[in-house]
């Protein structure tokens, strides 16, 4: 059975999902692929597990970086997992690019080279946004490229977490709240 909870955050609403356990999921309300790993049967309770991450969004909000991670249970590929367990140890207040990802996953896969293409698409599908940081990955040129929630979204993180946007390029759309 999985079970999900709400969260109102200062960029709106998000839904928090979970096996009972562990975190399987949190999404902003509306996002690329929301939802992508929630069962059809799920229901809405509050759970320790919720308790656990919402006190982690707390902290987080109040521009601190958490010194603690909810139990959280990746359902994904054994490729995805291996990139969202690189994005895991992107510091808080740090970026790392698609490219420097790929070269990690090669490196640890013995090969030459990885597509930073198959990186993004597996960052993109992160179903744990925010303490899976995918907001802390940039293009190789310091491009804020795609974010599931929105790049206003993304810029909004970033900002929040102190990392210096001089180097970083943003899209000439951008409407950070």
């Amino acid at each position: 059975m999985q079970y999900t909870s709400h969260y109102d955050s200062p960029l709106g609403g998000i839904t928090l999902g979970s096996d009972g356990e562990a975190l399987t999921g949190l999404w902003f309300d509306g996002q690329k692929y929301f939802a992508d790993t929630l069962e059809i049967g799920h229901e809405e309770r509050e759970l320790p597990i919720f308790a656990r991450t919402k006190k982690w969004l707390d902290i987080y909000f109040s521009g601190k970086a958490p010194d603690f991670r909810p139990p959280l249970n990746m359902i994904c590929s054994d490729f995805r997992k291996s990139v969202w367990e690189i994005m895991l140890k992107i510091p808080y207040g740090h970026t790392m690019t698609y490219g420097e990802i790929a070269e990690k996953i090669a490196a640890r896969r013995g090969l030459k080279q990885m597509s930073a293409q198959a990186v993004g698409g597996a960052v993109g599908h992160n179903s744990i946004s925010l303490i899976i940081p995918c907001h802390r990955v940039v293009g190789t040129n310091g491009s804020l490229t795609g974010y599931a929630g929105g790049i206003d979204k993304k810029i909004w993180l970033l900002e929040h977490e102190g990392v210096d946007m001089d180097g970083l390029f943003r899209p000439r759309y951008s409407t950070a709240p």
